[in-house]
C-alpha cells in the first residue's frame, strides 16, 4: 500500500496523500485542513451541538480514518469546548509510520500545537480495540472495510471515504442504509460529496437533506439530519 501513496502539499499548507493506482487524494487539493475543518468540524460537530446543546456524550462514526486528520481535530474540539466523544473509526488500508509521521498537520494551527502528541497517540492505538486517548476524547478503530463493519448507534457521521467514481461499493443505497441505520434520531450525516445520486438516495432514505457551500474549490457540499421521529 505504502508505494501507491505519494505525499502532497495542499493550497492552504497542509498535506494529503495521492493515491496512484486510485488516481485520487485522500483531501482536497485546495486544503486538506481546511476541508475538514470546514465539513466535519463547522458543519458537522458545531451544527450538531448547535441543536443539541446538552446531549453528551456525542457519538462519531467515521467511514475512512486516512491521514488521521478528522479524528485529530475532532479530538481537539472535543478538549477544547470540553465535550465528551466517542469516536468509531473504520479503515481496511492503515497507513504505516513511516508515511504518517511525515504529516504536517500540528503545524496548521499554533493555537492547537499543543495538542499535537495526539496525532500520534491516534496512529498508534491499536486496531479493533478501544480507549480513552485524551480526558474528553474515546477512540476505536477498526481495520475492516464499511461491508463488514459492525456499527454502533451514533449522532454525528463523518462519511470520508474516496470520491463516488473512485469507490463506488461505499456510496451505493446498501451502504447508505446501514449507516442511516445506525444514526440516533436526530443525528447528522456530513460529507465533502455533492453527488446527485448521494442526495437523492439520502431523501430516499428518510434523512432531511442540505446543500451547505463547500470548502474552497466545491460550491456546495452535503450533509443531512435524521428526523427526531426516525
Amino acid at each position: 500500500m505504502t508505494d501507491k501513496l505519494k505525499i502532497i502539499t495542499t493550497e492552504d499548507g497542509s498535506h494529503s496523500l495521492y493515491h496512484e493506482e486510485l488516481q485520487e487524494t485522500y483531501h482536497s487539493f485546495h486544503g486538506a485542513y481546511r476541508e475538514s475543518i470546514h465539513v466535519f468540524m463547522i458543519y458537522g460537530l458545531d451544527s450538531w451541538l448547535a441543536r443539541n446543546p446538552r446531549k453528551y456524550p456525542i457519538r462519531i462514526f467515521e467511514v475512512g480514518f486516512g491521514t488521521g486528520l478528522n479524528a485529530w481535530l475532532a479530538l481537539v474540539w472535543a478538549e477544547q469546548n470540553q465535550i465528551p466523544v466517542l469516536y468509531h473509526t473504520i479503515e481496511p488500508f492503515p497507513l504505516a509510520e513511516e508515511i504518517y509521521s511525515q504529516l504536517n498537520y500540528i503545524d496548521q494551527n499554533d493555537g492547537i500545537w499543543h495538542f499535537h502528541k495526539y496525532f500520534k497517540a491516534l496512529h498508534e492505538a491499536p486496531w479493533n480495540e478501544g480507549g480513552p486517548v485524551s480526558e474528553y476524547f474515546n477512540f476505536k478503530k477498526d481495520q475492516v472495510s464499511l461491508q463488514e463493519a459492525q456499527l454502533y448507534p451514533c449522532d454525528v457521521v463523518f462519511f470520508d471515504a474516496f470520491a463516488p467514481k473512485k469507490q463506488p461499493e461505499l456510496w451505493d443505497i446498501e451502504q447508505l442504509g446501514k449507516v442511516y441505520n445506525s444514526m440516533r434520531p436526530g443525528g447528522l450525516f456530513t460529507t465533502y460529496s455533492a453527488s446527485g445520486q448521494l442526495k437523492r438516495d439520502l431523501k430516499s432514505l428518510g434523512l432531511e437533506v442540505e446543500n451547505p457551500p463547500g470548502p474552497p474549490g466545491k460550491k456546495e457540499m452535503t450533509r443531512g439530519w435524521k428526523p427526531i421521529d426516525q
